[in-house]
């Protein structure tokens, strides 16, 4: 008998199918967002609508400034993954579930850390999102619970450092 493919496995599958949709020249990334066994929505990284996609453009601002990948987001034309597949949605439906993240280099299609960045932490947190899986190493997965972040909280300076 076949061993049957786990739920995070499955669910990860779909997101790794969806970044496939993401017209970003340096990283693909794919979200979905499950409750109950449900997919709420979906999203990749994109331009936001009615904007040029930096695939049709046939640049990256970032990529030309030779910006590395972490910083100076707000020189993106992306929409990130995680963001996406949160305004498809209510918060409502969105309370105690699970969204999952994959991410993949684009140009060489290899698998990425998928870390939500700061921003998109935020926006986790107030959806009311209860854990991130994500695809680590090949067939890894990373769980992350979302209090966690709350518990280290990124968004407060280092006050040694001061």
């Amino acid at each position: 008998m076949d061993k049957r493919t786990s739920k995070d496995d499955y669910y990860l599958s779909i997101a790794d199918s969806v970044l496939n949709r993401s017209t970003c020249l340096r990283r693909k990334y794919g979200a979905i967002i499950v409750k109950a066994d449900e997919i709420l929505s979906t999203g990749y990284n994109g331009a936001p609508r009615g904007r040029e996609n930096c695939c049709d453009l046939g640049f990256c601002t970032r990529e030309h400034l030779n910006i590395p990948s972490g910083e100076r987001y707000e020189l993106c034309r992306s929409v990130h993954a995680e963001q996406n597949a949160i305004i498809s949605c209510s918060r409502r439906d969105m309370l105690g579930s699970t969204l999952y993240l994959v991410g993949r280099d684009a140009k060489t299609g290899e698998l990425i850390s998928a870390e939500s960045c700061s921003l998109c932490r935020r926006f986790i947190l107030n959806a009311g999102i209860e854990k991130v899986v994500s695809r680590g190493k090949e067939n890894g997965i990373d769980v992350i619970f979302v209090s966690d972040w709350i518990k280290s909280d990124d968004s407060l300076p280092d006050i040694k450092k001061l």
